[in-house]
């Protein structure tokens, strides 16, 4: 019987592969890190065919590991990094720069141009969401217009573009597909999400040619088989790829939100809220964006999305910029040993603020040092400055809810933490619950190719399999110390010029 699911999750810092039974177990998975490049302060690239490379590589490592044959998998899913463009060669499939990556805010002077110019309305109106340096299109642009030819080869039909999901498919399907889902599309700041098609005047208006974006198509459903000649997937060829979704939509369909109120946060290289808002896009007026959560079976769910630029990347800023902590966990073991944070506070705008704030020239900020300070009190201002930044998001989504949350539903690798964990409960007032699997983004995209390849006729039968989790309740009021983290933050904004 074909009752097993692959998930490739392409995530900022690691490319990851997870074999699933129809039950959720994970039979077996692999993960490599890959390299980050910051050719100038507040740019973040990768190389395009190490990204490809090393997901490949783990998904073949997957499998082997698994004892499962081929013929057992039932199909695949795709889970990535949002935002991220990728431009390449038609006919070679050979990238024509290194990737920039959604962290990456060079296109930030462009998007302060269309906001002065009086086009944020209508970027809100078609797309959900707000100019900034965040979203793929003005990346598309910047490649345009900087790596020579590249306008002229576009223009042409030389060249394709996409976000990972679609360099993915692309190369997984040797060059047969050239698509993106829907939750991928709504992220590039080109896409109507009212009638789920490219937006001809937002094309115009960021200089960007139609005729090389990746067709838009439903998040579970037929999207090509792995192509024979794949590099290290010769023995997977012929399995169907049926289900795709960014990362965040992909942990938010794994989570089993499929009820509008309901919401999760990830806990990732940055922290993403999502609230199921249904089959209607609800405008937010607090500084949220509006996206497509996921297309299925002709009908879409829309989203509201907040988005904090850095949050595990300030436990990896603590391990490999500063050399106080050797491994992830230990800033765990130092923040529990001391009783407070000794009054810092860190403010991890590295790359900018996101929502709700919206501050592409804010930058990262640690506040309240004394000579007592010491490596406990950095590494829990680091935790807790997580759990302060996820606050503001969700205070945001209760104002445009118009009701308080009764819960959060909480996965990522950051979510192991159980004093972050615990924090974010005081902080919120409400239960915080994790999963038994907390690798509920590449569980969210087995899901999808599951329901297309008849593993469940509808998601209600997936979420009577869940297995509960761990469950977090408030114990202490943070009220006080969520007050001195606003006027924390208050300090980091607009430290660079416009």
């Amino acid at each position: 019987m074909t009752e097993y699911l692959l998930a490739l999750d392409q995530g900022t810092t690691s490319s990851r592969a997870i074999l699933f039974s129809r039950e959720g177990e994970i039979l077996s998975s692999a993960q490599i890190s890959f390299s980050q490049h910051y050719p100038q302060p507040g740019w973040v690239e990768h190389d395009p065919m190490e990204l490809l490379d090393s997901q490949l590589r783990e998904a073949a490592e997957c499998v082997e590991k698994s004892g499962v044959t081929p013929g057992q998998i039932a199909g695949i899913g795709l889970a990535n990094q949002r935002e991220t463009a990728v431009v390449w060669e038609r006919d070679t499939g050979k990238p024509v720069c290194n990737a920039i990556v959604w962290q990456c805010r060079r296109t930030a002077p462009f998007c302060s141009k269309l906001e002065a110019e009086g086009y944020t309305q209508l970027i809100r109106e078609r797309t959900g969401l707000l100019p900034d340096a965040y979203f793929s299109g003005t990346k598309y642009r910047w490649i345009l217009e900087n790596v020579p030819g590249a306008r002229r080869r576009a223009e042409n039909g030389e060249l394709l573009c996409g976000t990972v999901d679609s360099w993915l498919l692309w190369n997984l399907t040797g060059g047969k597909t050239h698509a993106s889902d829907y939750s991928n599309c709504s992220r590039t700041m080109l896409f109507d999400l009212h009638h789920l098609r490219w937006d001809e005047e937002l094309c115009r208006l960021m200089e960007v040619p139609m005729g090389w974006l990746p067709e838009p198509v439903e998040n579970s459903g037929p999207l090509g088989v792995v192509a024979s000649g794949v590099p290290h997937l010769e023995g997977l060829a012929g399995i169907p790829i049926c289900g795709a979704a960014g990362d965040q939509q992909a942990a938010l369909f794994g989570q089993g939100c499929f009820v509008p109120g309901q919401l999760k946060n990830t806990y990732g290289t940055g922290c993403f809220t999502l609230l199921n808002t249904g089959e209607k896009p609800v405008t937010s007026k607090n500084g949220l964006l509006t996206c497509i959560g996921w297309g299925l079976g002709g009908k879409t769910t829309y989203v509201l999305e907040g988005s904090v630029f850095n949050a595990g990347s300030s436990i990896q800023w603590l391990r490999d910029e500063l050399g106080i902590i050797d491994y992830s966990h230990e800033c765990d073991i130092l923040a529990e040993s001391v009783p407070d944070n000794g009054g810092v506070y860190m403010v991890s705008a590295f790359t900018g603020l996101g929502a709700p704030h919206w501050d592409m020239y804010a930058r990262g900020a640690v506040l309240g040092l004394t000579r007592g300070t010491n490596r406990g009190h950095l590494c829990r201002a680091v935790l807790e400055g997580i759990a302060y930044q996820t606050a503001d998001l969700i205070a945001a989504m209760e104002k445009d809810a118009g009701q308080k949350i009764q819960g959060l539903r909480v996965d990522g690798g950051a979510s192991v933490s159980d004093f972050m964990m615990q924090y974010q409960a005081d902080l919120l007032g409400v239960p915080v619950e994790r999963p038994k699997v907390v690798e509920t983004t590449a569980w969210g995209a087995a899901c999808l190719a599951g329901l297309a390849a008849g593993l469940w006729a509808s998601p209600e039968e997936i979420l009577r399999e869940q297995v509960p989790g761990k469950v977090y309740q408030p114990q202490t009021d943070r009220r006080e110390e969520y007050q001195r983290w606003q006027k924390a933050l208050e300090r980091a904004k607009q430290w660079e010029e416009a």
